[in-house]
């Protein structure tokens, strides 16, 4: 969780990529896809997916697994399956599915957002380990809680929203997220939206690096004691890191 008096940005870092547990760096270092950088400029600053408009029985967009016009390449059609519970199904085991390269592409193709095709499953690579980081976040939150089974209900992309949080580090040190994601979980019954925010790191040996903010949103008490919490923990860890936990 990221100490809310810093910069979301780690400068000093060597690669500041969310670790989910299990996984190791998902780029391919013998490939150098330094374009990927203009893929979060501003006016291309946005997941290519459509996460406002998704099929309710599995809460991922409907996107077509035929090859683009003009496309030369063919591209894999399997998805990868997450380790996102689903909150539609009653048993932990239904995870929510990944696009394919292919549904990929055409979610690039269809936004303007061209990349060339041999680059795409890395893309796609990044694209998941980010969600899969994502969601270990949202899993230290949630381990306040006695809740056993968070599971995720849908995905809002807010790109164009700056979050409070976001607005403050633009003031702060002069950096903006070049996507937002707000995450509603079922937290047993009870729905708790999350604000995850994206920024870009400093690049390590030509490899994009990225750093993401999650953390409840303030909708209720509930999420501001968190919040609270999670502030003085961070605090007690800065000022003072020999004092007992």
């Amino acid at each position: 969780m990221s100490d809310k008096n810093a910069c979301p940005v780690d400068h000093s870092a060597s690669g500041s990529q969310p670790a989910p547990h299990g996984s190791g760096c998902p780029v391919d270092h013998t490939k150098k896809p330094s374009f990927l950088h203009s893929l979060t400029g501003e006016n291309e600053a946005k997941c290519p997916v459509d996460t406002n408009s998704v099929n309710p029985l599995n809460m991922m967009p409907d996107l077509a697994q035929t090859m683009h016009e003009g496309q030369q390449t063919a591209l894999s059609t399997e998805r990868e399956s997450s380790t996102i519970p689903r909150a539609d199904q009653p048993s932990d085991t239904h995870k929510w599915e990944y696009p394919s390269p292919q549904q990929f592409y055409n979610a690039l193709a269809r936004k303007n957002m061209p990349a060339p095709e041999e680059y795409v499953d890395v893309m796609v690579d990044i694209h998941n380990f980010l969600n899969e980081g994502a969601w270990n976040e949202v899993l230290k939150w949630e381990s306040r809680h006695e809740c056993k089974m968070p599971r995720l209900i849908r995905l809002q992309g807010r790109p164009r929203d700056l979050s409070p949080l976001a607005r403050i580090y633009d003031w702060r040190f002069g950096v903006r997220p070049f996507d937002r994601h707000d995450w509603f979980v079922d937290r047993c019954g009870k729905q708790v939206r999350y604000v995850i925010d994206y920024y870009e790191g400093e690049p390590t040996n030509d490899m994009p690096v990225f750093n993401l903010v999650v953390r409840p949103a303030i909708d209720d008490f509930s999420s501001l004691t968190d919040r609270a919490k999670q502030m003085w923990q961070d605090a007690k860890q800065k000022y003072f890191p020999d004092a007992k936990k």
